[in-house]
């Protein structure tokens, strides 16, 4: 008989149906096997192996712990069944990337736009000097006072964080932006062009620039708050290339239309036209950002209009007083502000000297938007790895060095190589004005990655009118300068040596180049709390 018990070795097969010895036999793991030969023979030795038998059991039993009944397991309630809600959810998502995508498509339709307002602008250049007889000092202080509504872009951005129009704070300033430019541009279009008519027109030239920089502000605010979501800066460049292409069609298509038509009236009426359309487009959008999910007003004070305007010029200073945003608008502001801008006087002069046709002005200008999209471009892809300090000082040389493409022309050395002078005003004129507009793209970048939540707006249109006026000191440094030297109608002799002064003047603000930051890339993803 065969016995498989370690510890009874004579434990007989024919007595292992018991559960106890079963269980006991089976706890254990199995170490050898014996074959016992011997088996009782009289019911006394029976009798005596049953009662050893059961007091080893017994033993064996007292001492291994208690069975327990096993415990059934937990039955668990079925979850409710969310397919609806899931469904739901998803189509809702969906449905506000689906407006999300619209408002960019707005926003991106308005740098457009607003690239594309060089179109009537070059028939308006055309009208003042051809059709008023302006002067270039008398031309240029035009161009310059009519940039005067773009200084209260920080008003515009303070109200378009804090006053919500509609449960909406971005799209409807867009629409009163396109709707006054609408205005301007329609009665200009309309009004007889007489010198009895020009304070009306300059009163239109406001009230449209006006509307441009309500537009502009708003549009980089929402730049800012998609930027949050992208990698640095793809938007900025995107939005850069739609202000490119508009104005490289706009100069294309005005240079043309000028010089077939001869009439401005025309062109005015073509963008009216446009700026209809963009009014139209950005009424029938519902405003969706990326700050919506969690309720963009969130953040703001449910209280009076001016509790609302308070905090958020608070807000802005704040932001400003930070010396890593400060310092750099510093920089960028004054490298404009020291160089005097001789633009007018270098249209008169291609105009009224040289009798250039406007379809080579308008040429050159999308020349000047091609190298804006070709340096956008290189900038996205390897430029702005660079650090900032280094890439901007190696600009603004180029800028110093591009401005001394117009002395080529005034002092006709471009004919001296055989360079007609066609050819090197559409090659060369817009050169300077394209670096010097490229180099405003890093500080984009910059300024979005610290800007701090809920100050898109107003930072932005603090960053943007301190560059007008910039700009609009640069003009008025221009007129100064060319009155000085004696540029006249009639006398440009003189012109050569304010060109000299103009490229000397552009390598001034390298000497504190130190308030750009020097090892910052457009890599790096900082954003400045409040």
């Amino acid at each position: 008989m065969l016995c498989l018990s370690p510890c009874a070795p004579h434990l007989h097969l024919d007595h292992l149906h018991r559960p106890p010895l079963r269980a006991a036999a089976t706890a254990k793991n199995v170490r050898r096997a014996t074959v016992c030969l011997g088996a009782p023979r009289t019911p006394e030795e029976r009798r005596a192996r049953q009662r050893r038998r059961l007091a080893k059991f017994q033993d064996s039993s007292s001492a291994a712990p208690a069975l327990k009944a096993p415990v059934p397991a937990p039955v668990q309630a079925p979850a409710p069944a969310r397919p609806a809600t899931a469904t739901r959810t998803t189509a809702e998502r969906r449905g506000s990337l689906r407006e999300m995508r619209r408002v960019w498509w707005v926003c991106g339709v308005g740098y457009w736009v607003q690239g594309f307002r060089c179109f009537p602008w070059l028939a308006l250049n055309f009208h003042l000097t051809r059709g008023l007889g302006l002067s270039p000092a008398a031309l240029q202080l035009v161009q310059n006072a009519g940039n005067l509504p773009l200084v209260a872009k920080p008003l515009f951005g303070v109200l378009s964080d804090a006053v919500h129009i509609g449960r909406a704070h971005r799209l409807p300033y867009i629409s009163i932006g396109a709707l006054l430019q609408l205005i301007s541009w329609g009665t200009l279009a309309i009004i007889p062009a007489t010198g009895d008519t020009f304070p009306t027109q300059m009163a239109c030239i406001l009230v449209g620039n006006l509307g441009a920089s309500v537009t502009e502000v708003v549009s980089d605010a929402v730049v800012t708050e998609f930027s949050r979501t992208q990698k640095a800066g793809v938007l900025q460049s995107y939005a850069f290339i739609a202000l490119a292409a508009g104005s490289l069609l706009g100069n294309l298509s005005g240079g043309y239309v000028l010089l077939k038509t001869q009439e401005p009236k025309i062109m005015f009426t073509a963008f009216s036209v446009l700026l209809g359309f963009q009014l139209a487009l950005s009424l029938s959008t519902k405003e969706t950002l990326p700050s919506s999910s969690v309720n963009s007003s969130s953040h703001l004070v449910k209280n009076s209009l001016r509790a609302n305007l308070r905090k958020q010029f608070s807000n802005l200073m704040t932001a400003i007083s930070e010396e890593r945003i400060v310092y750099p608008l510093t920089w960028i502001m004054t490298s404009f502000a020291v160089v005097p801008i001789l633009s007018g006087t270098m249209f008169c002069f291609q105009t009224q000297y040289l009798k250039l046709d406007s379809s080579i002005i308008g040429l050159s200008k999308v020349v000047g938007q091609l190298m804006v999209l070709s340096l956008t471009v290189f900038y996205n892809r390897y430029l702005k790895r660079i650090p900032l300090r280094r890439l901007v000082t190696g600009v603004q040389i180029l800028y110093s060095l591009a401005i001394l493409s117009d002395l080529v022309l005034v002092k006709q050395i471009n004919l001296m190589l055989g360079i007609p002078n066609e050819i090197h005003v559409l090659c060369f004129s817009a050169l300077a004005e394209a670096i010097a507009q490229f180099k405003v793209l890093p500080f984009s970048v910059l300024l979005s990655s610290l800007c701090p939540p809920g100050c898109e707006g107003s930072l932005f249109a603090a960053f943007t009118s301190g560059l007008v006026f910039s700009a609009i000191l640069s003009g008025v440094f221009g007129v100064g300068l060319s009155t000085l030297i004696g540029v006249s109608l009639s006398d440009y002799s003189s012109l050569p040596l304010g060109i000299l002064l103009q490229s000397l003047a552009a390598l001034l603000p390298l000497g504190w180049i130190s308030f750009v930051p020097e090892k910052w890339t457009a890599d790096e993803k900082v954003v400045l709390q409040r």
